[in-house]
């Protein structure tokens, strides 16, 4: 049976009696997929299952395969969103897809509405230890803005001049989660979720001297945080992080709707 086929036969379930909207809701949310020539599949209903949609990984497709992704979804989504770009593949892209905005310094380049209002209450807040880790820094503060959560930045306050992070402390106290980047040794999210009250998501990124093992140093440092609430993800994923902070949110958001 095809997509079309299976579509038309539940809705006319649901007409019939047989099947109510609620049951015909759960089947949908694994229904559709979009082939978009003989490389990509198309998950249209990820939004409506994890409440994000799908979002592109730039690195192993060329320029045709991710503009071709991009128009398939453009129609489906409000935002495309396609995560490590490099400029020259945005050069190529841009010639490709109309109305394509990119964020250099994260690497993203996405279709999306000029201006972006916050669709969720609640703050998160983003701290990077150094320069050197923007790019997975602002990775995570663009994905989380272009999916409609309201961000503060806060960069270079690692721990080698911790007054830098002490007297940005506002910063810690009003957000409800925190993202904290961090290569070398990686001890800025301990320091930090030492003096939250909210959930820390930390980063590991890949900068650092030889025996950083390219991220792995401060990835073992995170995991074993004394600091109790720390969450972590893998090494140089701000798009994941952003997607976490997204999710403790959205949670929250759905509690108070519900009077939970």
């Amino acid at each position: 049976m095809t997509q079309p086929e299976a579509l038309q036969s539940l809705l006319a379930a649901v007409a019939a009696g047989d099947v109510s909207p609620e049951a015909a809701l759960e089947k949908l949310k694994h229904f559709a997929f979009e082939p978009v020539g003989d490389f990509a599949k198309i998950d249209h209903h990820r939004t409506l299952r994890t409440g994000f949609p799908e979002v592109i990984w730039g690195p192993g497709k060329t320029p045709e395969q991710i503009a071709g992704i991009m128009e398939a979804m453009r129609s489906r989504n409000p935002i495309v969103m396609a995560t490590r770009i490099e400029p020259a593949v945005y050069a190529q892209l841009q010639e490709k897809v109309a109305g394509l905005q990119y964020y250099p310094s994260a690497r993203i380049c996405a279709i999306s509405p000029a201006t972006l209002e916050p669709q969720y209450s609640g703050t998160i807040g983003i701290l990077s230890a150094g320069t050197a880790d923007l790019s997975v820094a602002e990775e995570a503060a663009v994905t989380a803005e272009l999916c409609g959560f309201r961000v503060q930045r806060l960069w270079d306050v690692g721990v080698a001049g911790i007054h830098r992070l002490l007297s940005n402390r506002h910063v810690i106290e009003s957000a409800n989660v925190l993202i904290v980047v961090a290569g070398m040794e990686g001890a800025l999210p301990s320091v930090v979720a030492g003096l939250a009250d909210c959930p820390v998501i930390a980063v590991p990124t890949s900068i650092g001297y030889g025996a950083s093992f390219g991220g792995l140093a401060p990835l073992l440092t995170m995991l074993n945080s004394c600091a109790a609430g720390v969450g972590v993800v893998n090494i140089d994923n701000g798009f994941g992080a952003a997607v976490l902070a997204g999710q403790i949110l959205r949670t929250a958001h759905k509690l108070k709707l519900s009077g939970q």
